[in-house]
């Protein structure tokens, strides 16, 4: 029966849904739970209230809450905010001694939680516990004392009070600890509410110096500003100007000074400042500063004014283009046209003083043909423009001293210089300028202006140590046909041999004493024709290692070397040398004798 009864159950029917498309209005939890609660479908029915009628009932309600507050902290001390729920419900009961050992046993746990002591002193200033409040404060300041929040809140509870010599004792406490700029300004206004003008100065010249911002020193200026203290506030200006140098200027230290001085009607002032400002800051440091600049022109300037501002931005351009690349001479010569239009005498000069100390690193003429320009320009400025004739000659002086004549030279200057001189009636210069030495001594030669000469050759040596310049220069000496051309001749040779004993190429300076030699076998003594022997070279051959263009070995190839005996360097191999010949030498007696037996009968008996 019971088999039956269950094989008659029927499972039920599951509804069959015909539409399976999602509903066009979609129904989240959330919209079901915001209903609700607007519906307010569940109400919740009060707390009940519970009446204390007797003493005895609110001791059993005191002893019961105590319990529950002591049994939470006991569970877990570090959580501070069962500590002061505990003492904010004694404080409730007015049970202020209570609270206090509460506060003082969470200190206990955690000192250095901040809300812990604000909550510890606003309960005693609110019970007018004032003692026990700046107790509190003080230790809070003593323990904490980078919390600025404390020093806040007991500078003002002084101020409150009355105790205005309190209020600032705190605040002098707390500018030992040097803190943030914000403290400062509350002390400053602190004593500003009091009309203490003169203790704000004070406090502000500290200020500045633990907070040397430029905002800090234009906030000092204008807080003498505004108080009409005019001098001061232009002294404070220029001191902050000082203080932080050409090194790290700021454009808004000095767009803050014009302004101030703008507004005291000291136009050329400002002029001043802006100029001196635009000709040392980075031009993309003082876009703002460029830009009151102009509108301060349009305002006070005349046509003259707008028209240096035009000036300066494009000076500005370029002093950022040659910084870049010093070495871009282009742009150095589109700067020196700007100042030659508009600038004066002396800071031309100093543009091209500039420009020309930046010699080309490489002694390659190609690298110096637009160098050389600047050298040339710069002394036709003088000479047409600047009008003086002495700087003119030092331009081109000084431009022929530093061009190296040894590898390469430029007639162009050499026959301005001539022709500048020529134009100043002075021949003399003008025949020393000219690069056509050898006629100008054959010139002098055939005038037997000898002691001409010999000057002529002693500034050709100064500008080239040429061989055959010395060579030329004892010929010359020997054909003056005096009784001195001997010795002067024969000095010339020793010059040029002491000259001589640093050049490279050896071939040269052997040149000079097979020169040398010629001469003293000529007219020389046993002696002279003797000291020239003993400085001619050793010629010897020497192997040296060949490399290929990409690197590889190729071989080896000999070569001729000259060892002289006056190069200290030297001397080891002159030693060897020395003693291989001493040792030959011997080695040839040697063999002499033995050939030879009655020679040396002959020489014992004598």
């Amino acid at each position: 029966m019971a088999s039956t009864a269950a094989g008659k159950q029927r499972i039920p029917k599951v509804a069959k849904v015909k539409n399976k498309a999602p509903a066009e209005v979609q129904i989240t939890a959330e919209q079901l739970l915001r209903e609700a609660k607007e519906r307010e479908l569940e109400l919740l029915p009060p707390p009940p209230q519970q009446k204390i009628t007797d003493e005895e009932e609110l001791n059993d309600y005191k002893l019961r809450k105590r319990k529950t507050f002591e049994d939470n902290i006991r569970k877990n001390r570090t959580v501070i905010s069962n500590w002061i729920k505990y003492a904010q419900w004694e404080e409730s009961l007015k049970e202020i001694q209570r609270a206090r050992s509460i506060y003082e046993r969470a200190l206990d746990v955690d000192y250095r939680n901040v809300t812990l002591w604000l909550k510890y002193a606003e309960m005693e200033m609110k019970n007018r516990q004032v003692n026990h409040a700046r107790n509190i404060w003080d230790r809070a300041i003593t323990t904490l004392p980078r919390v600025n929040q404390f020093w806040y809140k007991y500078t003002y509870m002084e101020e409150m009070l009355g105790n205005v010599a309190g209020s600032r004792q705190v605040f002098e406490r707390w500018m030992e600890w040097q803190p943030e700029e914000q403290a400062w300004h509350s002390y400053i206004n602190f004593e500003l509410r009091y009309k203490e003008v003169d203790r704000a100065r004070t406090i502000y010249e500290r200020f500045v110096i633990v907070h040397p911002d430029v905002k800090n020193w234009i906030k000092y200026a204008r807080f003498e500003e505004k108080h009409s203290y005019f001098a001061h506030a232009r002294k404070v200006y220029e001191r902050a100007v000082e203080f932080f140098g050409e090194e790290h200027m700021d454009e808004h230290l000095y767009v803050a000074f014009a302004k101030f001085e703008e507004n005291q009607k000291e136009f050329e002032r400002v002029r001043v400042i802006y100029k001196y400002a635009l000709d040392r800051i980075p031009k993309q440091e003082a876009q703002n500063l460029f830009k009151n600049y102009t509108i301060f022109e349009k305002k006070f300037g005349d046509r003259r004014g707008i028209e240096d501002i035009i000036v300066s931005k494009r000076r500005f351009q370029y002093e950022e283009e040659v910084k870049a690349n010093p070495h871009n001479y282009d742009a150095w010569f589109d700067y020196l046209r700007l100042v030659e239009s508009d600038a004066d005498a002396d800071t031309v000069r100093e543009v091209y003083e500039r420009a020309i100390a930046n010699v080309p690193p490489i002694q390659e003429k190609r690298h110096w043909k637009r160098y050389i320009y600047l050298w040339i320009n710069y002394a036709l400025y003088e000479e047409l423009e600047a009008k003086d004739p002495e700087r003119t000659r030092q331009v081109y002086q000084a431009c022929v001293e530093l061009i190296p004549h040894k590898k390469f030279t430029f007639a162009k200057i050499w026959l301005l210089y001539a022709q500048f001189e020529i134009r100043q009636k002075n021949l003399p210069l003008a025949r020393r300028a000219l690069v056509l030495w050898k006629s100008y001594i054959d010139f002098e030669i055939e005038q037997e202006e000898y002691e001409k000469t010999r000057n002529l050759y002693r500034r050709l040596l100064q500008r080239t140590q040429h061989v055959k310049v010395w060579i030329s220069f004892a010929q010359f000496e020997l054909s003056a046909g005096k009784e001195e051309s001997l010795p002067r001749c024969r000095q010339v040779y020793e010059e040029a041999n002491k000259a001589m004993r640093n050049c490279e190429e050896k071939e040269e300076r052997v040149m000079l004493l097979e020169s040398w030699r010629s001469f003293e076998q000529e007219f020389g003594t046993d002696t002279t024709k003797e000291r020239i022997d003993k400085l001619m070279p050793e010629k010897i051959k020497k192997r040296r290692k060949l490399q290929a263009e990409d690197g590889s070995d190729a071989g080896w190839e000999e070569y001729y070397d000259y060892i002289f005996p006056e190069d200290t360097a030297n001397q080891p191999n002159l030693k060897l040398l020395a003693m291989a010949k001493l040792w030959k030498k011997q080695q040839q007696e040697s063999e002499a004798a033995e050939m030879d037996p009655d020679k040396d009968i002959d020489e014992s008996q004598s």
